[in-house]
């Protein structure tokens, strides 16, 4: 299976710009086979000071659109933007298309304080799902989650096969990536697409200037980094076969060896 990340410097409440350079990545992705395309985290729009309903209409239009384009060029895409919520501010939220369709959808649970996240979205309260597509068993999760390993246990314990990662992390914590990126991929014994975005931004209300490093990252379940990035917007390319993943769970039985009444135990008595 060919699958990609689309690494995009992506323009601050600028949603038609962005939405052009997806199209033009998902374009070059499909005229070299990619069945999955990977975006970075809020790619329509990134992460604004205000947000308000026309913003908002604009992110739903230039995902909606994409999605129409993916469908028609056979490619699933996969990335975040602002979802509705009843609580009255958006959340971050992480979608799965494939023909058209939604295949998962789950709202970002962590939300990052040094940026003030928590205050302009609302938060996820469901672990992310585990669905089918294309013969494998798929999740994801949205950047600062990778740091809370609780959070992908769910899905492991479901048999994930396929981790969907977008991001915005940031080039000062650059090493933190890498590594947990690799880790999430040893311990849920699966594959890891995580996409990054380039360039550089003020994020959030606290307008915090960040330097993004790119870096998008294939990694197999043996938690080794098949393919990595570079610094530049545009594609990253590689290839992955699930049985790779089915065939490690079996020679390392993880999930039957697990001890989990002794967590639970160890869990009340914390």
């Amino acid at each position: 299976m060919r699958v990609a990340c689309l690494q995009l410097d992506v323009s601050t409440g600028a949603p038609e710009r962005n939405l052009a350079a997806a199209r033009a990545g998902l374009a070059d992705a499909a005229a070299r086979g990619v069945e999955l395309l990977v975006l970075p985290e809020m790619w329509p729009t990134s992460f604004t000071a205000d947000v308000g309903d026309a913003l908002l209409a604009a992110s739903d239009a230039a995902r909606l659109a994409l999605v129409r384009d993916a469908a028609a060029a056979g490619v699933a895409v996969c990335g975040s933007a602002y979802g509705r919520s009843p609580g009255g501010r958006p959340t971050n939220r992480l979608q799965l298309f494939a023909r058209g369709a939604e295949l998962l959808a789950y709202d970002k649970v962590h939300l990052f304080s040094p940026t003030a996240e928590h205050l302009a979205f609302d938060a996820g309260a469901l672990p992310p799902a585990v669905v089918e597509w294309n013969g494998a068993r798929v999740s994801g999760c949205v950047c600062y989650d990778l740091r809370f390993p609780e959070l992908l246990r769910v899905p492991f314990q479901a048999g994930v096969e396929l981790i969907l990662v977008a991001a915005q992390w940031p080039r000062v914590r650059h090493a933190h990536w890498e590594a947990l990126v690799r880790a999430r991929a040893v311990e849920s014994q699966a594959f890891v697409i995580a996409c990054n975005r380039t360039g550089s931004a003020e994020i959030g209300r606290r307008r915090l200037r960040l330097d993004f490093p790119g870096a998008s990252m294939i990694a197999g379940p043996d938690g080794a980094a098949r393919v990595v990035g570079g610094a530049d917007a545009g594609l990253v390319v590689g290839e992955i076969d699930v049985a790779e993943a089915r065939a490690l769970q079996r020679e390392v039985p993880v999930r039957k060896d697990q001890r989990r009444d002794l967590y639970r135990a160890w869990s009340a008595e914390g």
